[in-house]
């Protein structure tokens, strides 16, 4: 399964409200495969860094969850700026037992090259006026 944090955890956050967390919750657990994309990309709030804790234990050592990010691992722990031991917990689980892949390069979102102006709005006038 796929799915960037912000609407993984508004799913949880929607399961919450509808009293379905708990189902949410073991449906996501059992997913062979998880990736989180964008991960630490916004901040986590409460009770988004709670459910993302609860989320990543329920998984720990029984299923696969990859996590993608632009930032360095050492700054993954800022997006648990609430709650920092909640977020020591949660990236000690991510890490036991990970693999970290470091992608260096440019982005594939390269921008468009502009479109060539369009020469007739930029004309000067050549009409000439006479006193």
């Amino acid at each position: 399964m796929f799915a960037t944090q912000t609407r993984l955890l508004n799913s949880l956050q929607a399961a919450r409200a509808t009293g379905t967390y708990e189902r949410k919750l073991k449906q996501l657990a059992s997913v062979p495969v998880l990736i989180v994309d964008d991960f630490a990309l916004k901040p986590l709030r409460s009770p988004q860094d709670e459910d993302f804790h609860d989320l990543i234990a329920e998984r720990y050592e029984t299923a696969a969850t990859i996590l993608t990010s632009n930032l360095d691992f050492s700054e993954w722990g800022d997006a648990f700026a609430g709650n920092r031991i909640l977020g020591a917990a949660t990236l000690d689980r991510l890490r036991h037992g990970a693999y970290r892949i470091v992608l260096d390069g440019d982005s594939f979102r390269t921008p468009r090259p502009m479109p060539e102006p369009d020469q007739t709005r930029l004309a000067k006038s050549t009409r000439k006026t006479h006193p």
